[in-house]
């Protein structure tokens, strides 16, 4: 089986179609026979079209086993109500798109502190808080994998809470040896540290081959070719795991280390991108928690030395494994639940839970599309690097239901606004008069207006206020 994206331009919804629903019938036409979506991103849309970019799980050219049934990521589920006992928020920051904070390694953390300090539950992924070695999310913050959610906001999946997870981890058997050991390192520090259950490692010969490549928009995304090989060498062992961590070499230009580098943020991260895909379809095939972190190729990239670089990339800069951040936060990460008669247990948190959502500004897929849907508001924080172009104030929102704002400081504000019960317009000013429409009753088949008795409507057919 291979992972690869592939991109289509579809027309703008036409007679109020809703927008999921179009865009499912889009995939159905431009699917081929074996291929399943896997991950859906709209990267730039106008007056006239949505231009897709969508990953896609395929049976691979020399391979008689078929496709495993991938659940649709189109599903949708409406929410019935509201739960307002709680507040809880989802912060998204999508892989791959060079957002200037929460595009590189896990510099959105404290974006991601500040927000769990004013919610009762903060629902965010890997991608916000992952940097290499550092992973500090918030005591209340659930770590989940972007397609679970995708999942949960589509109201196809919920989240319980665990204790711990017991965490298998997946790693090429590297050429050179002490990168295998530095990997079993790292898992053993995590179990005599801070607790970790790790059943057992795979090492496996031959490696998952995980290629970065980007899309014709700038996004980091990539290809698996070989992706049977992983659900076979896993699948002895699901009954023992919760959840699933890997570690793989992930092939790009050897110049690309240096030059990410010395781009000072500009450049996109050329790993992310294939990471989300390969992990997307591993929680949606297997139905448990799965994160991914890249292993160094060689020695020679080892021993390149970035000089004192952005601190957004120096987490990247001092760490050999970069796995610490994805087995910490896969100890603790929520069941996913999936069977609709468990969605209505009280300890499950599921569409019918989430407050609002952060996101960058421009950055459209099924989240922002299945809140618009679910009623639950959105906060969009501007962000100038973010490569997608899209206008999300343009989609049929609800009054009230979509804030644009230009920083997180403003963002977490409505969003304490919005906890509050409050509206936006009263804490600004000028605060404008309620606006009044006056009914008036037909009197003895005639209007009456302001002391006048009229037998026809004004020429805009506007009601009038009275003169005092």
């Amino acid at each position: 089986m291979r992972l690869y994206e592939r991109e289509w331009t579809i027309p703008r919804e036409r007679g109020g179609q809703v927008l999921i629903a179009h865009f499912a019938a889009a995939a159905e036409a431009n699917l081929r026979p074996g291929e399943r979506p896997v991950r859906f991103v709209v990267s730039a849309s106008d007056e006239r079209d949505f231009r897709c970019e969508v990953g896609i799980l395929a049976d691979g050219p020399d391979e008689s086993r078929a496709t495993p049934a991938v659940p649709s990521i189109f599903e949708f589920r409406k929410r019935s109500l509201e739960t307002t006992d709680r507040f809880n928020v989802v912060l998204l920051v999508p892989t791959g798109v060079n957002a200037a904070l929460g595009g590189h390694a896990g510099d959105a953390g404290p974006v991601a502190r500040l927000f769990a300090s004013v919610a009762d539950t903060l629902i965010t992924h890997p991608n916000v808080v992952n940097g290499s070695d550092i992973n500090e999310l918030p005591e209340n913050g659930l770590y989940v994998e972007g397609s679970v959610i995708c999942r949960l906001l589509m109201g196809t999946a919920g989240l319980q809470r665990v204790r711990s997870n017991r965490v298998l981890l997946v790693i090429d058997r590297h050429p050179e040896v002490a990168y295998t050991n530095a990997a079993i390192n790292a898992v053993n520090a995590a179990r005599a540290c801070y607790g970790l259950d790790c059943p057992r490692v795979l090492a496996l010969d031959p490696p998952v081959k995980l290629v970065s490549e980007y899309t014709a928009s700038g996004r980091a995304a990539g290809r698996v070719d070989n992706f049977s090989v992983f659900l076979d060498a896993i699948a002895p062992y699901a009954g023992e795991c919760d959840a699933i961590a890997i570690s793989s070499v992930i092939d790009v230009p050897p110049e690309f280390h240096q030059d990410y580098f010395d781009s000072s943020g500009d450049m996109v991260n050329p790993w992310g991108g294939v990471e989300a895909i390969f992990t997307h379809a591993i929680s949606l095939l297997e139905g448990k928690p799965s994160a991914h972190s890249p292993m160094i190729e060689s020695e020679e990239i080892e021993s390149i030395d970035p000089g004192v670089v952005d601190p957004r990339m120096a987490a990247e800069a001092v760490s050999l494994t970069f796995l610490q951040s994805v087995i910490k936060g896969l100890q603790r990460s929520p069941r996913i639940v999936e069977e609709p008669a468990a969605l209505s247990h009280p300890s499950v948190l599921t569409a019918r839970d989430v407050a609002c959502v952060i996101t960058p500004d421009g950055c459209l897929g099924l989240p922002v599309l299945a809140a618009l849907e679910q009623g639950i508001p959105v906060v969009a924080v501007r962000d100038a690097s973010v490569l997608v172009r899209n206008e999300l104030s343009a989609l049929p929102w609800a009054a009230g239901q979509f804030t644009v704002v230009n920083n997180y400081l403003e963002a977490v504000g409505v969003v304490c606004t919005l906890r509050a019960g409050l509206t936006l317009e009263s804490v600004r000013r000028p605060i404008l008069p309620v606006r009044v429409t006056e009914i008036v009753r037909p009197v003895n088949g005639k209007r009456k207006r302001g002391g006048r008795t009229l037998s026809q409507p004004d020429s805009d057919g506007a009601s009038l206020a009275s003169p005092r």
